[in-house]
């Protein structure tokens, strides 16, 4: 199942017009698939009517919900879930995204994607990414403070056997096309635990290369922080193979093997919450800095362009505090309702999740924290 990014983020946000429906919904274990299931269908009902009620024609709305329906029929999709599901369908555009969190039942009709259920996984302080890896084994999770779920792209070698196989098998195709070294070369196999000889060190640091390109794909998009995982002498091979900006310094020590998921998850959080922490609080003291310049903003007219135009560079957003407008893109004016209305959206929500999608930072904290004292705070690039 795709696991949510910035860039599928962006997706959601910048999907071709037309009214649309997002539904979020808890799942469980495989032993309760069957429920999970069912309460998807009668989420998919209430869609319906809903969608009807929105002006749109029975056959557009079931044509719409269609692919929903099918993945509620399939078994296998159901024997991979997390915490929970979101499922977004609009004409054009069908997403769906499993969740590391329980989220409330909810289902909602409009001309965008609701997705302020999602900007707490890719804020500031909302996801990590723990990489285990041994000799024998490698394993992505997706962490946020109380969940892990493993995500291990299929690019990704499953261990340095496999690893150094595939490496043989690309020197034996350059041979033939006359492109590789001579005859007799073969790889150094390795054994035991140390790092050994210097073709064994060669041989772990071809595996790391193999697993960051692997990563490359899945992360190059990413601001998170990434957590190494594995014995001691990995750790300096790992970095000196990585091409990923936000591998942090500390990492986990330990045969990885032994250790569940949970166990990763809980000891990676102590490194990493120092690290959400000591953002948040440098975000806030050059807020502080720079307020009255030009260079920060309380206001959600000025907030919502500037994070369209990739302005923001760190915001701050109440948690639980709706602002209910519009936002025409085209000529950057917002419209203020009193309340929600046909038409409008929670443009804390939007700011967010433009500034996610820019390559911005998003803190989402208590109303009282945010230091503007109102609804959203940004601090611009220029």
């Amino acid at each position: 199942m795709p696991v949510l990014s910035r860039e599928k983020l962006r997706t959601l946000i910048e999907r071709p017009a037309g009214t649309g429906i997002s539904i979020y919904m808890p799942t469980h274990p495989v032993v309760d698939t069957k429920q999970d299931q069912i309460r998807l269908k009668n989420l998919l009902r209430r869609g319906e009517k809903e969608l009807i009620d929105s002006g749109m024609r029975s056959t557009e709305a079931r044509h719409l919900l269609e692919p929903a329906e099918k993945l509620s029929a399939d078994d296998f999709f159901w024997q991979h879930q997390g915490e929970g599901l979101a499922i977004f369908s609009a004409p054009g555009a069908f997403r769906h995204f499993r969740l590391p969190y329980s989220p409330q039942e909810l289902v909602v009709v409009a001309d965008s994607f609701h997705v302020k259920p999602l900007i707490s996984l890719l804020s500031g302080d909302g996801l990590f990414y723990v990489l285990a890896v041994s000799q024998n084994a490698v394993r992505l999770l997706q962490c946020s403070s109380d969940n892990v779920w493993m995500i291990t792209p299929e690019s990704v070698p499953a261990s340095l056997a496999e690893a150094l196989k595939y490496d043989e098998f690309q020197k034996h195709l350059q041979f033939h096309t006359g492109t590789g070294s001579g005859p007799g070369e073969r790889a150094a196999i390795f054994h035991g635990q140390g790092v050994g000889t210097d073709d064994a060190k060669d041989n772990i640091l071809r595996y790391f290369r193999q697993i960051d390109h692997g990563l490359h794909e899945l992360l190059r998009e990413e601001q998170v922080p990434l957590v190494i995982a594995g014995v001691d002498y990995l750790h300096s091979i790992y970095r000196q193979a990585s091409t990923y900006p936000h591998l942090l310094q500390e990492g986990i020590q330990g045969n990885v093997d032994d250790m569940s998921a949970k166990q990763l998850q809980q000891r990676a959080w102590k490194v990493v919450r120092p690290y959400f922490e000591r953002g948040q609080l440098e975000a806030l003291k050059r807020y502080g800095e720079v307020a009255g310049t030009g260079l920060a903003s309380g206001d959600v007219e000025q907030v919502v362009p500037a994070a369209y135009d990739g302005k923001v560079a760190t915001l701050f957003a109440a948690i639980g505090v709706q602002r209910w407008g519009t936002f025409d893109s085209e000529r950057r004016q917002v419209r203020i309702y009193e309340k929600a209305e046909k038409g409008a959206q929670d443009l804390v929500d939007l700011a967010a999740a433009l500034t996610l999608t820019r390559r911005g930072t998003v803190y989402a904290v208590e109303p009282e924290k945010v230091p503007s004292h109102t609804a959203i705070a940004a601090i611009f690039r220029y």
